[in-house]
């Protein structure tokens, strides 16, 4: 009987074993190595602990755009295991799903550990072999087979490896990159790695009276390597800033972000629908139909005040100045402030997901099974790939579909 090793019990790794186990519980011995106690620890804490499964996007064309790294490779298996088709199979073993306004899957029970749960009894009905708390130190390869090293001393020698440790982004939950040295060993290339999924730190300290203002829709631009752009709703946090469009910028610029060691600028249009000449005429307008009131009162018709207020400060706008008053210069200022906001990023902090950019050099793996084509017998699927997508479900989508399609590879 074929003995199969699946290394990390995350999303990928699960689903590779669950696939196995139950398409073919008789043809291989399947052990899942895992160095947590549990199982599926980031899985759990995803979406806040409620766990975006996948997207409700059913359109794959339209499904793959949503990854800044990685599509071609995922290609294949996402065509095989489609988010439609996710959403069943968590459906057909128990667990409700729900499709909420912004296309986000969840479990209607919002709780993550019921998408583990559906894991933990196919092994417990297959009698799958799960090899909690133990730690791979090394793998080697000997002939056709593969000996993993245990931490403890031990040892097991499999006929398959599979890889599925993740990337290095959530060290709390055992997302270490242990995974990389074991591929680089076995004749592997290792992209850069940077984080992705990331809110920002700024440098600017008038972000802290901004905190819980939000906003549908800006446009922000980071001018690195390359120019990355998003619009999106984003929210000020007490020390910089967060959400969909911030996620987003961070996973397209997110090399050019890798060293926070120096400051990186970036610029907010918070009127992305208008350009500087309509931006302009409207401001005029207001201060023309309204000449006595104060020119910091008159801004919050078209922003919050809280904003209003840091914008007059940066410019040096008496707080008591009337729009009679303001020139040609100021309202020049004020548009530019408002189109072109130039903040400093200095450190990030953790969004929901935060995922690694970056990963097995994806030239040398083959698409249609994700095995190796260094080193034979070797297969990979999840974050260690150089893959991962924007938030809303896309990167555990992509960690289902990759272990689904190496564990029919693997299936005898």
């Amino acid at each position: 009987m074929m003995k199969i090793a699946i290394v990390g019990g995350g999303a990928a790794g699960m689903m590779c074993a669950a696939t196995i186990a139950e398409k073919n519980p008789e043809g291989a011995e399947v052990f899942l190595v895992e160095k947590n106690s549990i199982l599926g620890n980031k899985v759990i804490i995803s979406g806040g602990g409620r766990c975006n499964v996948t997207t409700g996007i059913q359109n794959i064309d339209e499904v793959l755009k949503k990854y800044p790294r990685g599509k071609n490779l995922l290609k294949f298996a996402m065509y095989n295991f489609s988010p439609e088709k996710v959403y069943q199979w968590f459906e057909n073993h128990g667990v409700p799903m729900k499709t909420e306004a912004d296309l986000r899957v969840f479990p209607r029970s919002n709780n993550g550990g019921d998408v583990v749960g559906v894991f933990e009894n196919i092994f417990k009905k297959n009698d799958a072999e799960m090899l909690l708390k133990t730690k791979v130190d090394s793998v080697e390869k000997f002939g056709d087979k593969f000996v993993l090293i245990f931490a403890d001393g031990g040892e097991l020698e499999v006929d398959k490896l599979v890889v599925t440790t993740g990337g290095q982004a959530y060290k709390k939950t055992g997302s270490t990159g242990d995974g990389y040295s074991f591929a680089e060993d076995l004749g592997h290339s290792i992209t850069a790695l940077a984080p992705s999924l990331n809110a920002f730190i700024l440098k600017d300290t008038w972000v802290k009276d901004l905190a819980g203002v939000s906003f549908k829709k800006a446009g922000f631009k980071i001018v690195g390597e390359k120019t990355s752009k998003f619009e999106g709703a984003f929210l000020f946090t007490h020390n910089g800033i967060t959400g969909p469009a911030v996620f987003a910028l961070s996973s397209l610029a997110a090399f050019d972000l890798a060293d926070l060691k120096k400051e990186v600028t970036m610029f907010i249009d918070f009127f992305p629908e208008f350009n500087y000449e309509e931006m302009s005429v409207k401001i005029k307008k207001a201060l023309q139909e309204n000449p006595k009131k104060s020119f910091v009162n008159t801004l919050d018709f078209f922003i919050p005040k809280s904003l209003a207020e840091v914008i007059s400060n940066n410019l040096q706008i008496k707080a008591g100045k009337i729009n009679a008053e303001i020139g040609k210069i100021e309202i020049n200022k004020t548009v530019e402030w408002l189109k072109n906001a130039t903040i400093t990023v200095v450190g990030r902090s953790a969004g929901e997901e935060f995922v690694t950019a970056g990963g097995i050099n994806s030239k040398e793996i083959d698409p249609k099974t994700l095995e190796s084509k260094i080193c034979p017998g070797l297969y990979f699927a999840g974050e260690i790939l150089d893959v991962d997508g924007f938030t809303g479900g896309f990167n555990l989508q992509a960690a289902w579909c990759t272990g689904r399609l190496v564990g029919e590879s693997l299936i005898p």
